[in-house]
């Protein structure tokens, strides 16, 4: 029978196990880690809506709702990480989570963003308004890109930002083919209103989910901000479901949403054929 003679150190000497850690001590490590980790993704997300992108410790304390010492300690930390950087005394968040967040799916190569560039571009240039694309998560709409047109007009949402589902054309155009369960957490969390236009009624709002989806088409008519209207389409999967929708949005005073349906429709189609290949 084969024996095994325990392990030598270079001096001849028996060497002495080194016991790795106990399950309780692994627990323990990540009981301690956990809020660590929690505070400095709370830190990270203070920088939402930041105007600028730039805030001081005190006011990503406020945000993250963290001591300021703690908040400086663990910036400390994110910063040597490459992210945050540090402008003067203030911070912005840093150039390694503009990398990590082109790594999302979404935004990869073939990804949802990269095959909408093209009719994204062609829809600006007929319409010659403002064009969006945004996805839906949870109650709210989230921006993968925003090109503006010849207007210019100033709009409150931002690529990367969030906006409520329930008062935009792209959230309504979405939610009318995702689905009971994402309609039911919209009102299960309330309409939002926005401006005095907004929907806040659930029956009337259900109403209009219908139509959309008889139509597939929406419409914001200064709902999610005054002066502004927008005509939405769904971006659907093979399926029929809902993986996105694209919006063309002007100034309530001199844009006519409706006139703009037939070309956000045929991009919406065209992205829709690219995409599930």
């Amino acid at each position: 029978m084969t024996t095994f003679a325990p392990e030598t150190d270079r001096s001849g000497a028996t060497a002495t196990p080194v016991a790795g850690p106990t399950p309780e001590a692994v627990v323990e490590d990540d009981k301690q880690a956990t809020p660590s980790v929690m505070k400095a993704l709370q830190l990270l997300d203070a920088f939402r809506g930041a105007a600028g992108g730039v805030l001081g410790v005190s006011e990503i304390a406020r945000r993250a709702g963290v001591p300021k010492s703690t908040a400086f300690r663990l910036l400390t930390h994110l910063e040597h990480g490459g992210y945050v950087e540090r402008i003067g005394r203030d911070y912005c968040l840093g150039r390694h989570l503009f990398e990590l967040g082109n790594s999302v799916p979404l935004c990869r190569p073939r990804g949802l963003r990269d095959v909408a560039a093209p009719h994204l571009g062609q829809l600006l240039v007929r319409t010659q308004r403002l064009v969006n694309l945004a996805v839906l998560e949870g109650t709210e709409v989230v921006y993968l890109e925003k090109i503006q047109g010849h207007d210019a007009v100033q709009v409150a949402s931002t690529v990367g930002g969030r906006m409520p589902a329930s008062c935009s054309a792209l959230g309504k155009a979405m939610l009318a083919f995702s689905g009971r369960d994402a309609i039911r957490a919209v009102l299960d969390g309330g309409l939002v209103r926005r401006t005095r236009y907004s929907v806040a009624d659930p029956a009337r709002f259900l109403q209009e989910l219908s139509r959309v989806h008889a139509d597939g088409v929406a419409f914001d008519r200064e709902e999610i901000q005054l002066g502004l209207v927008c005509a939405a389409v769904p971006v659907l999967d093979a399926a029929g479901r809902a993986v996105a929708a694209i919006s063309v949005s002007g100034p309530a005073t001199r844009f006519n949403p409706a006139t703009v349906v037939a070309e956000v429709r045929s991009a919406a189609e065209a992205i829709g054929r690219d995409y599930r290949g």
